[in-house]
């Protein structure tokens, strides 16, 4: 009879454990406070009175990036903040358009999966896995028509191996999906990381880490 107790309380403890969870983060990071008056909104968008909406509210008309840029490539985003009618929907998208060889270098949406359609051109587009998958790449030539999935958090990119423009939609699971782009982030961190960090964790002489930084690091976002 103990055991029986025992076993119950623990698909008990289980259940709550299951369906207890806290949801998805909106932000990089949200500090609590105990006094609400010093807070700030970030993604906590006040809602529009429902007799006021319209059809606007949930319209938005996407005009081709220019991806006229050292990366050639332009992503033109269709989130919460371009998009109010977004808001609580955890769903949001993107535009990217591509030069001929034109590349969305590699970078993690930390809130979201996305998914890429292709609709002009040929695209050779692959991710990582974790560490723990001992970081296997899985990639893949696209063409126009087909597509293809970036599980949430993992490292992912998108290079235009046509000989004419590419576009693609992507789809992704948050209303705020959030970019990384990774070479920005470790070599126009601001401030700069230190050479000591970088020198180590890539296993360069400190003049390549010090080019690296040097260099004007192109947003496409």
């Amino acid at each position: 009879m103990k055991t029986l107790h025992f076993l119950v309380s623990i698909l008990a403890l289980a259940s709550c454990v299951a369906f207890a969870y806290d949801p998805s983060p909106l932000q990089d990071f949200c500090v609590a406070i105990k006094d609400p008056k010093d807070g700030v909104f970030v993604n906590g968008k006040f809602c529009k009175d429902p007799i006021l909406v319209n059809a606007e509210d949930f319209f938005k008309h996407v005009e081709p990036g220019n991806a006229s840029n050292p990366l050639g490539s332009q992503v033109t985003p269709v989130t919460v903040d371009q998009l109010f009618g977004l808001n609580t929907l955890g769903i949001s998208l993107a535009r990217i358009d591509f030069a001929p060889k034109g590349l969305n270098p590699p970078h993690i949406h930390p809130r979201g999966t996305e998914f890429l359609i292709v609709v002009e051109g040929t695209l050779y587009v692959g991710f990582v896995t974790s560490n723990q998958d001992n970081n296997r790449l899985f990639s893949k030539v696209l063409n126009k028509g087909d597509v293809f999935v970036f599980p949430i958090g993992l490292i992912h990119f998108q290079l235009n191996v046509g000989y004419g423009n590419a576009v693609a939609i992507a789809g992704l699971s948050s209303q705020n999906p959030g970019v990384i782009t990774i070479a920005n982030a470790l070599f126009k961190s601001n401030p700069p990381i230190s050479d000591e960090v970088l020198t180590k964790a890539f296993q360069v002489d400190k003049s390549i880490i010090d080019y690296l930084q040097k260099q004007s690091w192109y947003d496409n976002n």
